[in-house]
């Protein structure tokens, strides 16, 4: 292969790598897109394809950063949960109807679906209306909460990438 076609892999390489970043950073509010997995997975295939000092230090960093994220989110939304006592037959009355949601209104249906059946597990459970309401809401913030931090995390190991890009094509 000649430095040319070198060069225009490299370039290939790196819009892929790019449009699975802006991938990756979409599945972290929409959850039927992959999310953090997808942004690790991306960044470590490019660091390992462009194999430059570089484009290695900015994978692996943000693969970090993503993976810090992802691990957070993660962390605080179950620390947030048990806080307010949500137990896991609420939580999975509400991933039910996101997929009920998902299937019966267009783009927002998963998250209509997983707020109705949150309170509906909620209500359930505890049998009293403004009871389920404060529990659902809580649990609905700290889900929030979760998204907010791993999508900041995948933009900062996308900014890093970016970084780590135009430094491996300057100094080639």
């Amino acid at each position: 292969m000649c430095e040319t076609e070198h060069v225009d892999a490299q370039i290939i390489y790196t819009i892929i790598a790019g449009l699975l970043l802006v991938v990756s950073a979409l599945g972290t509010i929409f959850p039927v897109l992959p999310g953090s997995l997808l942004a690790i997975g991306a960044l470590l295939g490019w660091g390992w394809l462009l194999g430059s000092a570089a484009s290695w230090w900015a994978a692996g960093l943000g693969m970090a950063v993503a993976l810090l994220g992802w691990s957070a989110s993660a962390i605080l939304t179950g620390k947030k949960l048990k806080e307010h006592q949500v137990p896991t037959g609420s939580i999975l009355f509400a991933v039910l109807g996101a997929i009920i949601g998902a299937f019966l209104i267009p783009i927002v249906g998963m998250f209509v679906g997983f707020a109705v059946g949150l309170f509906a597990g909620e209500s359930v459970r505890r049998r009293d209306f403004s009871g389920a309401f404060g529990s659902s809401w809580a649990a609905l913030k700290a889900m929030g909460l979760g998204i907010v931090v791993e999508f900041g995390c995948v933009l900062l190991a996308s900014s890093i990438w970016v970084i780590g890009l135009i430094t491996h094509f300057v100094t080639r």
